[in-house]
């Protein structure tokens, strides 16, 4: 548990999210009212231009690259966005780890 407690919000957000998309039923979609994050949608608003980001996402991580590209054309941009932001946040937090590690060692031997 301590681990997680170290770990950025940011980082432990973006993986879940893509975590998520990459296990949701994504073909129960438009069967009926479903639950949605959009605020243009929650306002009554039919169109929104981020409108099938997410189940473009998901169909990526699924496998399905024609129906990714056919749900929104910046899937693709997209995930490669949120992939290279974990990586960096990741990245940060070793940093992080090993000045903190290095600056303990420091003072031990001081």
């Amino acid at each position: 548990m301590k681990i997680v407690k170290r770990l950025p919000f940011e980082l432990i957000f973006w993986i879940t999210a893509l975590l998520l998309l990459a296990t949701a039923d994504i073909h129960d979609h438009g069967t009926g009212p479903h639950f949605t994050l959009c605020p243009l949608a929650n306002m009554g608003f039919d169109w929104c231009p981020g409108c099938g980001i997410g189940r473009s996402i998901a169909h990526l991580l699924q496998g399905n690259f024609e129906e990714s590209f056919k749900q929104h054309w910046f899937g693709l941009p997209a995930l490669l966005i949120l992939c290279s932001r974990i990586v960096t946040l990741i990245r940060l937090n070793l940093k992080n780890k090993k000045v903190l590690n290095l600056k303990y060692k420091e003072e031990r031997y001081v």
